[in-house]
């Protein structure tokens, strides 16, 4: 449920009529409680709250009675009101009543609300209810608890503990399934609209429903977890967010997925996530209300509300609501846990919302690309003074460029971030700090003049201005300067680059650049048409790289056999590799590799912080001998931080799933990511392991080579096979039907796209083929690339059975998939353009070698895509 203050503004209840989030969980359970030993409340649990509902009245020293008639922010169909049709005290029990109003209400149902605020605040405890549920479509019964002090910000941002809910208790759907779950939620993280909610529904065992009988709902609160129960049946436990953190104690990633929390740093004064306790380590108040209708029971089982349930009223009947408190610790409320075995299973512990942190910084300036033929909302291309608008045109060499064009208006052409000339709803003003990049950055860009200035006094300029200021902190220079030192010539692309230290010398204010431009001299520029491409502000993009053997041992990670008697040694393998290193496995049970750590090695760890996104743990290794134990596997490890963390994965899993074979090489390759979603600190990797499976490796002799933790210049590897034109040393191919795939021109934004046909035979495949001598290596975008692509069937086959199929192909492998699968199971629909994506670490792991990749085809299943019509357009294999 959500809390609307009976003072809201009117604006404000409209808005939040407009749809506020509906509550309820996201995971079902259905338990047989005959097979759990339940365990009671410890006798440390103290009684400090309760309402037996004894009397004749409802105690207003306890509860407050909520009036008003926002719908709750939920759009639902009742006012809450104090009458004592709506709420009272009778046979021991509170009653609250939805009853349907009188003509000329404002909504048409009654109901009451009840809070403890003020009367009953609790931070931790155990908050129990027992109480029968009412039915109907539309009747939403709730127990749950709101902050009383808000310390974190308005709802959600200080929290929401839902400790039941249900919704249209006994309908039966058109299966004839009856509505029996009960709800138990948390709501937190940023404002609303964007806020979060993690939950689970639970089912009574024996085909009970909620509604039958009183039952009992409670929550066990302690710091940093909550646990659900309905008749002291724990089933469900959410955790605040536990964070990992790297060697230098910077947050890298969750260990659990919990709760978190957004508010201001009181020290900095900026906003912050929040991994901890926080939103729910505050005092909060109950709640017990009965609403009629709203965003959540409106929209499942029979939809809408059912008028003839409430004809009547609907009661939701509380038999006593108790309130205790850990007398072990009255701080932390730990220590009358009521739990069982497997209270933190997969089936009970809940994932909450918790973004991931940020990654850590790298220690490497970031570069900035201005252009390069995909339009930047934050650096529109701009004509200064002129009227003319830059245009985006394709080149046959550099593909999508802007054209710009100096008419009769003296101007100045370039590429701006200022807030005035931002348009896209996207975009908004992205000043560049060039500063720490000054040592070896430069701005670059390629630039073709079409049709040169007739004034033979025109000089070509170049000029760079920052923070905003025209008459300051800018450098204007002559084109010709450039490292290159050339002039431009007339239907010539040429490249130019100017070092940040030169124009910072000539007076730019690095810490701001904001304009970009290139012009003929002021007032002689008339009829200049040029094009410029390629507009980056970086400087050479550096990655650490550890070799730990290549031709010899690495003196800093020796090789290393943790607890056997053999020595690793170095080998003579073939005149073509040379030096390896091997190792042997004898009766004592042992690991083998790499190490640094102290005493072993150089003592020093490796950084891979700055390889997370693109980097590779990759070696070659050959099995000589087989262990003697038929049932021994090979395993891969890699720790760091002096053991403090560490991964151990099949080795298989570095070779799409392929066993090391006796006799002979193979490499094996593990991305960086995926070890740090592992949960390595990559910060300080400091062993590295390949070894049979402990106490199963006696015998075993293998031979390592080429090991080596780098980005493997990711830039190079990528691949677009076709955008307006297909790329060289490919072509547009039909396998098999005789037909001749064409490049067409499409509505925009796809220009030129590549259509193929199946007009003839239906047996054949379709795609993209790579010349006899070219292929394609992906292998350094393993970790973070993707094979993706766009697709419009513009005629579907004539087969109705017929189905959408995405093939990709090495010399010697290949993968085979439903297209749907690379767009969230989405099939195709003819007319429509849509995005498909494959990651190249899942079709490695099908078996593509993707160091070898010659073909990528899309077609109708074999046989069945006569008729077939289809486009595609921005095909790449790329970096994510």
């Amino acid at each position: 449920m959500k809390n609307i203050m009976m003072t809201i503004k009117p604006l404000t209840a409209v808005l939040l009529a407009g749809g506020l989030i509906s509550c309820g969980g996201d995971v079902k359970t259905n338990t047989d409680i005959a097979i759990v030993d339940t365990t009671a409340p410890v006798s440390d649990w103290q009684l400090v709250w309760s309402d037996e509902f004894d009397g004749n009245r409802i105690d207003s020293a306890k509860w407050t009675h909520e009036i008003n008639c926002v719908g709750g922010g939920n759009n639902e169909e009742q006012c809450y009101t104090d009458s004592p049709d709506n709420s009272f005290v009778a046979d021991g029990k509170l009653h609250i009543v939805a009853l349907p109003a009188e003509d000329g209400a404002p909504l048409p149902y009654t109901s009451a609300r009840l809070n403890t605020k003020y009367k009953g605040d609790f931070k931790y405890g155990r908050f129990e209810m027992r109480a029968k549920l009412p039915t109907g479509q539309g009747a939403w019964p709730a127990f749950w608890m709101l902050p009383t002090d808000e310390v974190y910000g308005e709802w959600p941002k200080s929290g929401e503990i839902d400790i039941m809910e249900a919704v249209n208790l006994k309908t039966v759907n058109a299966e004839g399934v009856v509505e029996a779950n009960v709800h138990g939620t948390l709501h937190y993280g940023v404002a609303w609209p964007n806020n979060s909610s993690s939950g689970k529904a639970y089912l009574l065992p024996d085909g009970q429903n909620p509604a039958d009988d009183f039952h009992t709902y409670a929550i066990e609160w302690n710091e940093g977890e909550i646990r659900w129960y309905v008749d002291g049946y724990l089933y469900q436990t959410q955790m605040a967010s536990q964070v990992r953190v790297n060697a230098s104690g910077i947050p890298v990633s969750l260990a659990h997925r919990g709760w978190f929390a957004e508010y201001f740093n009181i020290a900095t004064g900026d906003l912050e996530t929040q991994w901890n306790a926080a939103p729910f380590d505050q005092r909060f108040h109950l709640l017990l209300n009965l609403a009629v209708g709203g965003n959540w029971p409106e929209n499942v089982n029979n939809l809408g509300i059912d008028a003839d349930a409430f004809a009547n009223g609907q009661t939701f009947a509380i038999d006593y609501v108790r309130v205790y408190q850990c007398g072990q610790d009255l701080d932390s409320g730990k220590g009358c846990e009521t739990i069982r075995a497997g209270y933190k299973d997969a089936e009970t512990l809940v994932e909450g919302k918790a973004p991931n942190p940020p990654p850590p910084p790298s220690g490497i300036p970031q570069n900035l690309t201005i252009f390069d033929g995909t339009p930047n909302p934050d650096w529109p291309a701009w004509d200064c003074c002129g009227g003319s608008t830059p245009a985006l045109v394709e080149d046959a060499e550099y593909g999508n460029v802007y054209e710009f064009v100096v008419a009769a208006q003296p101007t100045v052409n370039g590429f701006v971030s200022r807030e005035a000339f931002i348009t896209d709803p996207e975009g908004e003003p992205s000043p560049f700090d060039a500063s720490p990049l000054l040592e070896r950055g430069s701005i670059s860009f390629d630039m073709q003049v079409v049709s040169a200035p007739p004034s033979p006094d025109a000089v070509w300029m170049f000029k760079v201005e920052s923070n905003n200021n025209s008459t300051t902190g800018f450098a204007e220079v002559a084109l010709s300067t450039s490292s290159e030192g050339v002039a431009p010539v007339t239907g010539q692309w040429q490249r130019y680059t100017f070092p940040l230290q030169d124009l910072q010398d000539a007076g730019l204010d690095l810490s701001g650049i904001d304009v970009v431009m290139v012009f003929p001299s002021w007032g002689q520029g008339e009829g200049a048409v040029y094009r410029i491409a390629n507009l980056t502000i970086a400087q050479p993009n550096d990655s650490p790289q550890l070799d730990l053997f290549t031709d010899g041992e690495n003196p800093a990670w020796p090789m290393w056999n943790c607890c056997g008697s053999t020595e690793a040694t170095e080998q003579f393998d073939d005149e073509a590799r040379g030096l390896v290193a091997e190792f042997t496995i004898g009766a004592e049970p042992t690991v083998v590799g790499f190490n640094s750590r102290e005493n072993i090695g150089a003592g020093e760890a490796f950084d891979a912080s700055t390889l997370l996104a693109d980097g590779l743990v990759q070696f070659e290794m050959k099995v000589v001998t087989a262990p003697t134990n038929p049932d021994s596997s090979w395993v891969f490890k890699i720790e760091a931080g002096g053991a403090a963390s560490a991964v151990e994965v099949p080795l298989s899993n570095g070779s799409a799933g392929v066993e090391p074979v006796t006799g002979e090489w193979a490499t094996y390759t593990f991305s960086v990511q995926s070890l740090f979603d592992a949960g390595l600190d990559i910060s300080a990797i400091d062993v590295l392991m390949v070894f049979p499976a402990w106490d199963t490796g006696d015998g075993a002799a293998f031979r390592l080579d080429n090991v080596r933790i780098y980005n493997p210049n990711v830039a190079s590897s990528n691949l677009t096979l076709f955008r307006h034109n297909v790329a060289q040393n490919w072509t547009l191919w039909d396998c098999c039907a005789g037909s001749t795939p064409q490049r067409v021109f499409a509505e925009a934004p796809y220009d030129a796209v590549a259509q193929f046909e199946i007009a003839g035979s239906p047996e054949t495949v379709l795609g993209f083929l790579a010349n006899d001598d070219a292929t394609h290596d992906a292998s350094a975008l393993l970790g973070s690339g993707s094979v993706s692509f766009d697709l419009r069937v513009v005629s579907a086959p004539t087969n109705p059975d017929s189905s959408w199929l995405f093939k990709i192909e090495s010399s010697s492998s290949a993968v085979e998939l439903p297209l749907a699968s690379g767009n969230s199971d989405q099939a195709p629909v003819t007319g429509e353009w849509a995005r498909y994506s494959f990651s190249l670490q899942s079709l490695f792991d099908a078996g593509l070698d993707i160091s070898d990749i010659k073909v990528l085809m899309v077609f109708p299943a074999w046989g069945t895509g006569q008729g077939a019509v289809y486009q595609m357009d921005n095909v790449e294999i790329s970096s994510n």
